[in-house]
């Protein structure tokens, strides 16, 4: 910043309100650069939080991701104040010449601020989307977990009869009356797979 007014000596005749404006100015340019590196940075989570499964990573990049540019909002806003106060007020400090520049200082710090806005409420998005998919996954798993509980629920009940040690057990007259039972058992598992595939469960 020094060298580029020095650069200038024009401008440097303009006094101390040039310097002034010759810091801001150097301070929001800055503030374009880190709101770019966040967005880059912001479209690569996002296509991990939909591509990966649930990646702990991604839920606190996103959250500290937000943290950080809400530190950076606390250190644009006040300047938009300062530099509508300097614009306005203070004509002891400003000269006229300046006062554009100031100006022109501040329509800067607006779009940083606008783009900030729009990074955080992007970021907001993106950590909800996130979360319902982490959700939505872990719904998938426990329909799946019961899906195989039904099946196993089967034979568990139709084997379990014979542990109630009653006289009149079919298969103990007839020959073919335990192969039919587990006939039926392997039926029935069969068709309630089918069911529970088709419904998506399985």
């Amino acid at each position: 910043m020094r060298r580029a007014c020095e650069q200038t000596p024009e401008h440097l005749a303009l006094g101390p309100s040039y310097a002034m404006y010759a810091v801001l100015d150097f301070i929001v340019d800055n503030y374009l650069p880190i709101v770019q590196a966040y967005r880059q940075e912001l479209l690569k989570l996002e296509h991990a939080v939909f591509t990966q499964l649930s990646n702990r990573d991604v839920t606190r990049r996103l959250y500290d991701m937000q943290r950080e540019l809400l530190t950076l909002k606390l250190a644009a806003a006040p300047l938009q104040d300062i530099l509508n106060q300097l614009v306005r007020l203070h004509p002891d400090m400003i000269r006229d010449e300046v006062r554009p520049y100031f100006r022109d200082v501040h329509d800067h710090v607006m779009r940083s601020s606008d783009a900030i806005n729009a990074m955080r409420k992007m970021l907001n998005a993106a950590m909800s989307v996130n979360l319902s998919l982490i959700s939505v996954r872990q719904n998938e798993v426990v329909k799946r977990l019961a899906g195989w509980a039904a099946l196993l629920a089967v034979p568990t009940l139709l084997t379990s009869w014979y542990g109630m040690n009653f006289h009149d057990m079919p298969e103990l007259r007839e020959p073919w009356a335990y192969p039919l039972v587990i006939g039926v058992t392997v039926v029935v598992c069969v068709v309630l797979f089918i069911v529970l595939k088709r419904a998506k469960w399985l």
